[in-house]
Order: structure tokens, then C-alpha cells, then sequence
């Protein structure tokens, strides 16, 4: 079997009424391109049809039984094989047609790490009121804090070499593992970028808790920042 470049790592629960789309979105978008690449499935215990359809689909399905958007991502990360790692949602809100995009830039640039910028080029009905009011509140702590320059610290989309994982210390197994690993990424000196991508509206339930994450985020900043 051939060696994937790219690994697309994508967590789900309960996903079924949009895992097919975003699936053949990925295969659409790698399908114009010569690059080998893998779709890996980190699932949380669906109850529906998820795991059923993304095999069908042909991702290879990681259980992994413990909640937790980073804890997630930790295990996708341990799983993929490919040179670089990119993420997407299985809820239909990121742009899979970027990825080949990403790659090009990555290697053209010769950057480490690309994360997507929501907020640029969002649309009113992409997002909510207090969905939006949120993310400035947390992205504006964080240029604060950490003096970094990224407009969206909550984008769930990156794109980077699994040779930097490493040296990146990723504490967090919930929602602010997001906004670590482009903490990270900047405090070790990769070479970052953040790109402006169409954000869409999500497909199926909404697994985030809008106030609760957000004070969980921004109270890791602050951690974060101590203990840096």
C-alpha cells in the first residue's frame, strides 16, 4: 500500500447526516492531485450510522472511546502516517477543496504550519451572533497574551508537518487544544501562516456549548500563559 503524504484527520460523534459529504468532498478535492493521501476517523461511541458510512466511504475508523475534542485529535495525530496532518469537522463547515491548496503553499512557502482563517471572509449565516462575539473575545485574549497576530484562534482547520508534533506540548484534551497548537506552533518558532477560508453553515446537531467552551478557552489562556 502506498505511503499517504496526507493524512486528513476528521473526530466525530453522532455525524451521520454529514460524514458522506464531507468525505466525498476530500476524495473530490485529493482526486484532482497525484498525492496519496488517507482519511482517518476518530470516533466518540456513535450511536448512528457514522462509523458505518465512513467506512463505506473508505476512512479508516479510529475508536476512541474517551470524550474529548483534543483527546480526539491526540489520537488521530498517533494514528496518521502521512507527512502532513490536515483537520477538518465532519459537519460540512470547512472547505475540503483547500486542502490541495494548503499542501502547495506548505511546500512552495516551505512553512510548517497553515491554520484557516473563519472570520475574514464569514458570512452572516455562517455563524451566530454569539458564536462570533465569542471568537473575537477569545482570538483578541490571545494576541493579547501571547503577542501573536492570528485573527482566528478558534479555527478548527490546520494544516502542518507531523515532524513538528513533538516539539509541541499539548496539554489540553478539550476545546482548547484548538487554540494550543497555534500557540504552540508560534512560541516554538514554525513557521506560520493563516489563510482565509469560506467557513459554511454546520450540517446536523451543534456538539458545542457555546459559553461553557468559551470560558474554558479563555480560562486556558490565561493558564497557558502562567505556565509559560
Amino acid at each position: 500500500m502506498e505511503v499517504p503524504k496526507v493524512s486528513v484527520i476528521i473526530p466525530t460523534m453522532n455525524e451521520e447526516e454529514a460524514i458522506g459529504k464531507v468525505l466525498d468532498d476530500v476524495h473530490a478535492a485529493m482526486g484532482k492531485t497525484s498525492v496519496p493521501y488517507e482519511i482517518l476517523i476518530v470516533d466518540t461511541s456513535s450511536k448512528d450510522r457514522t462509523v458505518e458510512i465512513a467506512k463505506e466511504k473508505g476512512a479508516r475508523v479510529i475508536d476512541e472511546p474517551r470524550r474529548g475534542y483534543g483527546r480526539a485529535y491526540k489520537t488521530g495525530f498517533k494514528n496518521a502516517k502521512g507527512e502532513y496532518i490536515t483537520t477538518l469537522d465532519a459537519d460540512c463547515t470547512y472547505p475540503a477543496e483547500d486542502i490541495p491548496k494548503f499542501l502547495k503553499m506548505m511546500e512552495e512557502e516551505n512553512l510548517d504550519f497553515i491554520t484557516g482563517d473563519r472570520l475574514t471572509l464569514l458570512k452572516k449565516d455562517s455563524m451566530s451572533t454569539m458564536h462570533r462575539m465569542g471568537n473575537w473575545i477569545l482570538s483578541t485574549t490571545a494576541r493579547l497574551l501571547f503577542s501573536t497576530k492570528i485573527v482566528d484562534s478558534q479555527s478548527g482547520m490546520w494544516f502542518f508537518r507531523r515532524s513538528i508534533l513533538p516539539k509541541l506540548k499539548l496539554t489540553h484534551d478539550g476545546m482548547p487544544l484548538s487554540e494550543e497548537i497555534k500557540l504552540e506552533a508560534t512560541m516554538r518558532g514554525f513557521r506560520v501562516k493563516e489563510v482565509p477560508i469560506v467557513y459554511s453553515p454546520r450540517k446536523g446537531e451543534a456538539k458545542i456549548r457555546s459559553w461553557a467552551d468559551a470560558w474554558l478557552n479563555l480560562r486556558f489562556l490565561f493558564r497557558k500563559r502562567l505556565s509559560s
